[in-house]
């Protein structure tokens, strides 16, 4: 019986959450195979869009995929936002809004929501000067997974998403890993 593999990686900005382009139009993307060599059976466990970063699980174990994938895990997102986060901002996140998915209305689940001190400090790339505004950092924690489903919901709110981390799914944290770092993990 053929052993399945699980990694964690630091998906780095910039880099597309697959590892073969089957996409005529994004023939000069960056993949994932330009920083690993791993089996051509691994998959990514649910997607980063190129311009996010953070927590992205790997494996050869479609059951696994489609248990992290599930609506019960949680994923939860550090959000660097253009402006100033009330607490107003956060209930109306918490409660659900909405946005478009497919080019239709739809009403965001419920999820968890808060105001960051500052998570500038754990995550060091460079957004912006000071001098184009505020910014500030929320905490997003999701049960579903729409199409760019939290920069929608920030921008929804008026501040649009200037960085995106995903610093969790489930119980498997990003914790100190840089850019581009992979883990074996057990499951």
């Amino acid at each position: 019986m053929k052993t399945q593999q699980y990694y964690k990686i630091y998906k780095p900005y910039g880099y597309l959450s697959q590892f073969i382009n089957h996409q005529n139009k994004r023939r000069n993307k960056k993949l994932l195979s330009a920083l690993y060599d791993l089996p051509e059976t691994i998959m990514a466990v649910g997607r980063l869009d190129e311009k996010s970063e953070g927590l992205l699980l790997l494996t050869t174990d479609g059951k696994f995929s489609n248990h992290i994938t599930s609506s019960k895990i949680e994923k939860e997102y550090h959000v660097m936002v253009d402006g100033i986060i009330t607490p107003e901002v956060i209930e109306e996140l918490k409660n659900g809004l909405e946005i478009s998915v497919s080019g239709k209305p739809y009403i965001t689940k419920p999820c968890k929501a808060e105001i960051l001190d500052d998570s500038s400090h754990i995550f060091e790339r460079f957004v912006r000067d000071e001098k184009h505004g505020v910014t500030s950092w929320l905490s997003i924690t999701l049960t579903e997974g729409k199409f760019r489903q939290v920069r929608k919901m920030t921008a929804k709110v008026g501040l649009p998403t200037l960085r995106l981390v995903r610093v969790r799914i489930g119980d498997y944290k990003l914790d100190c890993m840089t850019p581009a770092e992979i883990l074996s993990i057990n499951y």
